[in-house]
């Protein structure tokens, strides 16, 4: 039995005040929440009172409510004034979403009220909202509208503390006289798209309608400064321009369906030559581009500079912006610069210093459920590789953050969560041609055996039906929010474990119009590295990642836990003599001698590998302890590689040796992370020592330290590739 009520519909007319008194006199004076609606044109208004007589009469009166016909009340002995916020909260936030009704509200005061049994009245919410469902009031399910853009950009959104601060610097800039930007700086997931679509709203809103009762001092102060703004600008002429066109094209989606808004407001940068504008909003500053690397933009950026009367050679997009307005917001992350063509950093830095500009910083993570720790530790890895040894291995109950062995696996595991979550991608570095474009029967990603083709359209394909069939680029990607992202870190991008350093390889990054006039690899490296931090903090419930490049693979799996599928055991086949697709099997345990002996030895197995590993170079150990479980776990068949010579230094290494013992073989073998220091003089140089170095979470595995003759007895057998099992 529901402990609410919806009451049946009643005419909006100056009749429905003694039908309300005498059906539902108890409830004159409590809190309820409120529908008003006309089916015709599909408007309605989300309302709560604790005065419903009062508030109804005060609607009938009004311009904007006088074509609503009909009115529900949602009733409860369980309601207080909390719970009612709460619930009309939801409402405005969830009908915007569901899209059958076009809100007449403003998206003034909407609060995320915090109260000691929010979870309890969460529950009701849905309960609230099944019922709106069978009668026809609302038509599609939570967790369908969670999904949809129209709810994830809504402007129907309840801020945090810190945006609100940045929303006050605003109001404050636009009444300033001598200020003329607003600069407001913010990682990927801090709500920049959602505090610029709320702040656009926000300046279309009626004030002569709202209630301000109910809100605290904190809120008025916000009422207060955005009335003194609509006092000094009676009809802000404004625009929002979003560089990127697939993410424009969402957001104009979203704007046709919001009451006051228009697509057409929202426009790209080169509308601005057009005309100009008493208010710009840019969201995702950091793509307004400059004269580099346009393709066939050219054109269109030299007409506009000379519209502008712009010089074309130093000017940028910002230029335009500042030029076209009487006064401007940008929203920017410079780690979301991802190609020479983006606008300067220099640029940015040289507006921010300027005396008529304002800045905020917004640093909470609102998208990614791993918080701060997993955001943290995506910039250690990225942005300091050399001193990430000191980050713990991820761990969090709340967040899926896993990396891959095998790409098919990972496929199909983002495949499972689109199927129960939705909005679950697979997204890659600009490592391969996008050769489907104009020829869709071929595949453009090829490793191993698994063949992928590139996102078949370039707008909203994140929404596109076979979107999950694909796979995306930070072109596509940028700015929208994912449930799941599966990452593949392309062939372009490695480790440097001797310099500790990530390395770029040219040659490798297919975007033409993003690597070139790029002399210097560091640059390159700097946009490759930006691209992959962005497309790492997409994914709300979990990110997993594939990596190509086995130095790199190894240097991620210290800090990323490898990702262990159930029925993984059933994969690996043990055979007595090689086959077709097979590589050996030694079994450290029963050796005796050298590792030269036991490959001659008749006790080799084979194990069927993926095509690509079946050579001369690969084979399997069973890597026993506890002294790598950072990356090995105990009991793990893992593949390696021969080692024939080069820099082994911060490799993982399975090396023989007189002088090392590690128990849990019983023979002269160890698996352990490799480091020397060396002599070196004019002529030639020598191992002082070798540290074998155990990546263990228990501190009592310590390090193995060969020196003197001990060197020389020493072996490296194979470098780690991946863990088999």
């Amino acid at each position: 039995m529901n402990n609410f009520l919806i009451t049946e519909e009643y005419n909006f007319d100056f009749f429905v005040e003694e039908k309300i008194n005498n059906n539902h006199r108890d409830y004159v004076s409590w809190p309820i929440v409120y529908l008003l609606k006309n089916e015709r044109n599909n408007s309605a208004y989300v309302g709560e009172t604790t005065d419903v007589l009062t508030r109804i009469n005060t609607h009938l009166k009004s311009e904007e409510k006088k074509h609503l016909s009909t009115v529900n009340l949602i009733l409860s002995e369980l309601f207080h004034k909390s719970a009612t916020l709460d619930l009309e909260a939801n409402l405005i936030k969830y009908i915007a979403g569901d899209g059958k009704y076009t809100l007449k509200n403003g998206n003034l005061g909407i609060s995320n009220h915090q109260y000691h049994e929010k979870k309890v009245y969460w529950e009701l919410f849905k309960s609230i909202w099944g019922e709106l469902i069978n009668r026809g009031i609302a038509h599609q399910p939570l967790n369908v509208i969670d999904n949809s853009d129209l709810f994830k950009y809504s402007p129907y959104k309840s801020l945090s503390k810190e945006q609100i601060k940045g929303l006050k610097m605003i109001l404050n800039c636009l009444l300033d006289e001598n200020a003329k930007v607003s600069l407001i700086h913010g990682g990927a997931g801090t709500g920049k798209s959602i505090l610029a679509i709320f702040l656009f709203k926000l300046l279309k809103t009626d004030l002569s309608d709202f209630n301000y009762t109910d809100f605290d001092g904190e809120d008025k102060e916000l009422f207060a400064l955005l009335e003194e703004v609509k006092e000094k600008y009676s009809n802000l002429d404004m625009a929002l321009v979003i560089p990127m066109a697939s993410f424009r094209k969402t957001i104009s989606n979203v704007f046709k369906n919001v009451d006051g808004l228009s697509a057409k407001m929202v426009i790209g940068p080169a509308d601005l030559g057009k005309k100009s504008y008493d208010l710009v909003i840019v969201d995702e500053g950091h793509r307004l581009r400059r004269r580099v690397n346009l393709g066939s933009y050219y054109r269109g950026f030299d007409n506009n500079c000379l519209r502008l009367e712009l010089d074309k050679y130093t000017t940028s997009e910002l230029d335009w912006v500042k030029k076209q307005s009487k006064k401007s917001i940008v929203f920017y992350d410079q780690y979301q610069s991802i190609k020479p063509s983006d606008t300067t950093r220099e640029s940015f830095k040289k507006l921010e210093g300027e005396d008529s500009t304002r800045t905020e910083r917004l640093k909470s993570q609102f998208r990614v459920r791993g918080g701060n720790k997993y955001i943290k530790l995506v910039h250690k890895l990225f942005d300091e590789p050399s001193a990430s040894s000191v980050v713990e291995k991820y761990k969090i109950s709340s967040y899926e953050f896993y990396i891959f062995d095998d790409l098919a696996e990972m496929v199909e595991r983002i495949k499972k969560k689109d199927h129960i979550h939705g909005l679950s991608r697979m997204v890659a570095g600009f490592a391969w041609e996008w050769i489907s474009k104009n020829k869709p029967e071929q595949y453009d990603i090829l490793i191993g055996e698994n063949k992928l083709k590139w996102n078949s359209k370039d707008k909203d394909w994140v929404n596109s039906k076979n979107a999950i069939n694909e796979v995306g680029c930070i072109h596509t990607t940028q700015g929208y929010d994912l449930n799941y992202t599966g990452v593949i870190i392309g062939p372009e991008l490695d480790y440097d474990f001797e310099q500790q350093k990530f390395v770029v390889y040219k040659n490798r990054y297919k975007d033409k119009n993003g690597k070139h006039s790029i002399k210097d690899d560091g640059e390159l490296l700097e946009y490759v590295i930006n691209i992959y931090k962005t497309i790492l903090l997409r994914g709300i419930q979990g990110t997993y990642i594939y990596v190509c490049n086995e130095n790199l693979r190894q240097f991620i799996q210290q800090f990323v836990p490898l990702f262990k599928s159930k029925n993984k055991s059933d994969k690996i086949k043990f055979l007595n003599e090689p086959g077709e697709n097979t590589i050996p099997f030694y079994d450290l345990e029963i050796a005796a001698g050298t590792f030269s002996e036991l490959q001659e030895s008749g006790q080799i197995r084979y194990i069927e590998v993926d095509r690509s590993l079946s050579n001369d170079e690969h084979f399997a150990c069973k890597v026993i302890g506890e002294s790598m479980n950072k990356i090995i776990p105990n009991g793990s068949i893992c593949l390696f590689k021969k080692y024939n010579g080069g820099s082994r230094k911060g490799l993982v290494v399975l090396v023989e040796g007189r002088s090392i013992f590690e128990e849990a073989y019983g023979a002269n073998y160890t698996v352990k992370q490799y480091s020397s220091k060396k002599n070196a003089n004019d002529d030639n140089w020598s191992h002082e020592e070798i540290v074998l170095l155990p990546q263990s979470t228990n501190s009592e595995f310590k390090n193995i330290v060969l020196e003197g003759d001990s060197i020389h007895e020493f072996k490296v057998v194979g470098t780690f590739v991946k863990v088999l099992q």
